[in-house]
């Protein structure tokens, strides 16, 4: 990349007044006091919406914030910023949040977006824009220079970033670096590699568990590893799903031509996941959006059908017989995050994918991360992964929790507090630890990690202890061996500590367009009806969630409840093998007489594209998934919510706690 950067487009600045962007979209240039107060947590999901991330290429261009919301408004349409003369996107904190879609930064750079100036961003999107080749920067004074005309030195946007990452910004994006760097053949893949902690090995200062696994696989040329520093990290797993594959095979013909040599092949995953519940979409049916998810699933099963990589695809047979509601040829064979944790991942290893909630896997012990397309693309082709040496922030959780109080709600307690929320945690790991993780089952711990990626978090982890061998024996039937190194070490370094009372946490909620608008259910004033009820998605589709949902469904029916009239209660299949469990422990016959529809395992409504979405404004869900911004899973608004709430509300017909369904079922009886 050039010395010196001349910038000679206009600047749009994200306002929270319609007005205001309005006028930027008529023609007018304001300046940075015009534009007032500028939107905070501006998500991957407003820059790009599900239903436009249909096409894995330059096309994408049309559509960047199409889905932006200012006010009760979405005021930019299709064409607007490349019609516009738009150079320059400015907007307030934590932007880019949500989902680890490249298509946002990918569509920014195709209108003709070549710099993002922004109060801090988070982790996944601005590694995304390194990639690709978007500029950015947190110091809002690079625009009065900007605009006086002045050719803006390299290094302005160099200032903060690792020695790694300046090499790659300068080198106009990672692929173009990575062609020209020294990669050697990676060793096998195992957790018993050679170990830091060998009499032999040179002494370390006190690491933490995922401090130890980056020491374990750095690339042989890095001079040491520090906080901050960008390295590269050998990987054992890469996975991509059906929305972004085409997407990384198209990044990776483009830099190292075709066919590609891949590394390790068996150790690449492709999931057919996201997509395989769109025929049963309101908005891709009725917006005739149908051919262009064709055209993700035909580059997805390209690359399957060209490379000897492993592959989960959907379902080719009806798995129900619809007699309990499901729909039957529809689904997959599971989600990709609960996958991971079900049949590849071991504690020790490091697992990427191209999505935010890949931290999932982490309740196993491993380091397990979100990465965008262009990593996925390069990892396939060199086996390694960039990041950063992150700190840690060490969450203690101690005693127990009530009954009916789950890992969901020690999540959104954790959403709500200040130093989430103002963006402190971005890039940090959460490592999860006390009494009260440890009592919980794998499938809790990995609530907890999956939605580090709403808390900003770079990943989630739980060092491996006797329920993590349960589980590998259990429902994989490996038989595992914890090693002594796998945990932090006492005097570990951490960047903070914050400490729970289990016994204080009550259910929880998230209000409608952020999953940080945090309350306790009992703090609710007046009574919230809804119309729809939704227990899914990678965070709430697995077995422990399914105990949750039929205890309830189970108490309500042995009561002569059924889900209220006129509302809908949807639960969805984690993976193949949750149905299995469920069947297996006569829960079906539970949500049949309950009133409830099933849906075969898919990322579904989750991700606005199956059954249980809204489809008109006013329409209220409370939801079990992992985020709520706006347009996420409709256009109406989502209450977030743990297992337990979501199937009590759909007996009650409107928000309530499963104790607060019991009391007033008893009491109406005496």
């Amino acid at each position: 990349m050039e010395d010196t950067i001349r910038f000679d487009g206009r600047i749009l600045f994200l306002s929270d007044d319609p007005a205001i962007v309005r006028r930027q979209l008529a023609g007018e240039s304001i300046t940075r006091a015009e534009a007032g107060a500028l939107r905070d947590n501006v998500s991957t999901d407003e820059i790009t919406p599900v239903t436009v991330m249909l096409t894995y290429d330059e096309r994408l261009g049309r559509y960047p914030y199409v889905g932006f919301r200012a006010g009760n408004e979405t005021p930019i349409g299709e064409h607007d910023v490349r019609r516009g003369g738009f150079q320059i996107t400015v907007a307030g904190k934590r932007y880019g949040k949500g989902s680890s879609r490249e298509s946002s930064p990918l569509a920014e750079l195709s209108a003709g977006i070549r710099l993002i100036v922004a109060e801090s961003f988070e982790r996944i999107y601005q590694q995304n824009c390194d990639n690709i080749g978007i500029l950015t920067s947190t110091d809002f004074g690079v625009l009065e220079r900007i605009l006086a005309g002045e050719a803006i030195p390299i290094t302005e946007f160099l200032k903060g970033r690792d020695a790694l990452t300046q090499q790659i910004i300068r080198s106009g994006g990672l692929l173009a670096f990575s062609k020209f760097a020294d990669w050697p053949a990676p060793a096998a893949h195992t957790t018993h590699t050679a170990s830091i902690d060998s009499p032999n090995a040179p002494a370390t200062p006190p690491r933490t568990l995922v401090e130890k696994i980056m020491a374990r696989r750095l690339h042989p040329a890095t001079p040491g590893m520090k906080h901050g520093d960008g390295v590269f990290v050998r990987v054992d797993w890469r996975f991509s799903h059906d929305y972004f594959t085409g997407m990384c095979a198209h990044l990776m013909h483009r830099a190292f031509g075709e066919p590609a040599a891949l590394h390790d092949p068996a150790r690449i995953i492709a999931f057919q996941d996201h997509l395989v519940l769109a025929a049963q979409s309101h908005p891709h049916v009725t917006q005739g959006l149908l051919p262009g998810v064709a055209n993700l699933t035909s580059g997805h099963r390209d690359f399957v059908s060209r490379y000897p990589v492993l592959a989960h695809g959907a379902l080719t047979s009806k798995a129900g017989d619809g007699a309990h509601g499901a729909h039957d040829a529809h689904g997959a064979d599971g989600i990709c995050h609960a996958l991971m944790a079900e049949r590849y991942a071991l504690p020790g290893q490091i697992v990427i994918g191209t999505d935010s909630h890949t931290p999932h896997a982490g309740a196993l012990g491993c380091l397990a991360f979100g990465a965008g397309a262009t990593d996925i693309a390069n990892s396939w082709v060199t086996g390694y992964v960039r990041c950063k040496v992150p700190q840690t922030l060490r969450i203690e959780i101690e005693g127990v929790l009530a009954p009916g109080v789950t890992a969901k709600d020690v999540v959104l307690h954790l959403l709500r507090l200040d130093a989430i929320r103002s963006g402190d945690a971005i890039g940090l790991v959460f490592e999860y630890a006390g009494s009260a993780v440890q009592a919980m089952s794998v499938d809790e711990r990995a609530t907890l990690t999956n939605m580090v990626a709403e808390l900003g978090g770079f990943t989630g982890i739980v060092a491996p202890d006797e329920k993590t061998l349960a589980f590998l024996k259990t429902r994989r039937g490996v038989d595992f061996v914890i090693e002594p190194w796998m945990t932090s070490d006492a005097g570990a370094s951490y960047r903070d500590v914050i400490r729970i009372d289990a016994a204080s946490l009550t259910p929880m909620l998230a209000r409608p367009g952020d999953p940080g608008n945090g309350v306790a259910l009992a703090e609710l004033t007046c009574a919230v009806p809804i119309d729809i009820a939704y227990g899914g998605s990678c965070t709430a589709g697995k077995r422990d969630d399914f105990d949750a949902y039929h205890d309830v469904l189970a108490w309500g029916v042995a009561h002569g409840l059924r889900v209220a009239q006129g509302r809908s209660l949807f639960l969805q299949f984690g993976t193949m093998d949750v149905r299995a469990y469920c069947e297996a422990q006569g829960y079906l016959e539970t949500f049949e007489a309950a009133g409830v529809t099933l849906i075969m395992p898919g990322c579904g409504a989750c991700a606005n594209c199956g059954p249980g979405q809204s489809t008109s404004a006013g329409q209220v869900t409370i939801s079990a998934i992992n985020r709520n911004f706006p347009g996420r899973s409709g256009p109406g608004s989502v209450w977030l919510a743990s297992p337990y709430t979501v199937a009590a509300s759909a007996l009650a017909g409107r928000i309530v706690s499963f104790d607060e369904l019991k009391a007033t079922v008893t009491a109406a009886v005496s």
